[in-house]
């Protein structure tokens, strides 16, 4: 017998048990981005790699340790799996023109690929929900963008398990004078930095402060804040968000050591967490990116998106008992003897028109072997075709979820037979 070969690991099936959940999962995001004016947009699994060193920062951990990237081996180009869903939905905008004379609200959804230490919540290839809002430079579309995500966690239920954190980066400039005062707050702990924090010292210091090495913690609560180096404007435009959301009536914790893991963030960023998922507690995060599109190639336009992990939410759901159960069929058609399996075929199809979802056992087996897999099915009613009910143009009506009498009808009264089952 050959070996078995099993998936890579990270990189897991969703099998027909589980599959409904991500189903009724999508259908409730498909909805939502409707209700907000969101339009779907798909963009290939492999882009150029250059395209995720610009946009995300050489000095990341996704760029330096967690990209899945080779070579072609047709013609050399440098290619990745994508890891995040931002760059690649920029790029098509760029490319194809999507932003002249226009704004436009977009969401993707999809594998994305990181190579990190599987575990619980946090895979290889994950499955990403993004929305970008492209064009719009006020306070106000940010504050939509909160208020979104904070009706979708309450069509899920989940209002009372997530908390939203919300900091301000500033604009470029900004950030170059708090990164200077950063940078010397931090010569001055060198000593006691981890491996991390000594290699992002110079290259990418705000994101020393967003540490879990509990001995840094009060390194980093002692470093300059950005929000002491901001100008007017940045300040206005994050007053003016707080006061959106606070209009909204949507609470929010102020988290100055919020930063992002990605280069290209500016002004607005937040996440939405919980404790209820162990270590892995962000379900949904984003910000402000104005300057990505030109980095890109693109004239420049301003841009607020966020990335929301579908397992994450997915797992908090089942925790919280709020996934529906795998839906059954309507009928399930028990058929045996000369001439069953054609009728019980017509029958299903008639039914399926009225409305209906069937399951038609195929194959061989006795009475009560189908018997049980309808019961097994999760099925309302079953039916139950013999050569005599061929003969006589009938079918028997069993019910397999309520307490009532099988019984024996002509085949054109069977819709409104099974109606009674289903009211």
């Amino acid at each position: 017998m050959a070996q078995k070969i099993q998936a890579v690991r990270g990189m897991n099936d969703v099998l027909p048990a589980e599959s409904h959940r991500w189903e009724y999962f999508e259908s409730v995001l498909r909805a939502w981005l409707a209700d907000y004016g969101y339009h779907n947009i798909r963009t290939p699994i492999v882009e150029a790699t250059p395209l995720f060193v610009r946009s995300i920062g050489e000095v990341t951990d996704i760029v330096e340790k967690e990209m899945y990237s080779f070579t072609d081996s047709l013609n050399g180009d440098p290619l990745t799996l994508r890891p995040e869903g931002t760059a690649g939905t920029l790029r098509a905008v760029i490319e194809h023109n999507l932003l002249y004379n226009t704004t436009q609200k977009l969401w993707y959804t999809g594998p994305m690929f990181r190579h990190e230490r599987p575990q619980k919540g946090r895979y290889r290839q994950f499955n990403q929900i993004g929305v970008e809002a492209l064009g719009m430079n006020g306070p106000d579309i940010d504050a939509e963008i909160i208020a979104m995500t904070a009706e979708l966690w309450r069509r899920l239920g989940l209002a009372d398990s997530v908390q939203l954190e919300i900091n301000t980066l500033g604009n470029k400039e900004e950030r170059a004078a708090h990164r200077e005062a950063l940078i010397k707050h931090l010569e001055g702990y060198v000593d006691i930095l981890d491996e991390d924090g000594k290699r992002r010292l110079y290259s990418n210091p705000l994101r020393v402060l967003d540490t879990k090495n509990p001995a840094l913690q009060e390194m980093a609560n002692a470093a300059p804040r950005l929000i002491d180096y901001l100008g007017e404007a940045s300040r206005a435009h994050y007053e003016g968000w707080k006061g959106m959301i606070d209009a909204l009536g949507i609470r929010y914790v102020e988290n100055p050591r919020l930063v992002r893991g990605l280069d290209y963030y500016n002004l607005s960023v937040f996440e939405w967490v919980t404790t209820e998922l162990g270590s892995q507690g962000t379900v949904c995060a984003g910000g402000r990116y104005d300057g990505l599109i030109e980095q890109l190639g693109g004239k420049p336009a301003p841009g607020i998106g966020f990335g929301m992990g579908m397992e994450r939410v997915l797992l908090l759901l089942d925790e919280k008992g709020l996934l529906p159960a795998r839906p059954a069929a309507d009928v399930f058609i028990v058929n045996q003897g000369a001439g069953a399996a054609t009728y019980a075929m017509q029958l299903a199809q008639t039914l399926r028109g009225a409305g209906f979802s069937v399951i038609q056992n195929m194959g061989d087996g006795s009475f009560k072997s189908q018997m049980k897999k309808a019961d097994g099915s999760g099925a309302l009613v079953a039916l139950v075709i013999g050569e005599n009910e061929v003969a006589t143009a009938q079918v028997v009506i069993k019910p397999l979820r309520m307490d009532a009498a099988q019984e024996t009808v002509a085949v054109a009264s069977l819709v409104a037979a099974v109606s009674r089952f289903k009211s």
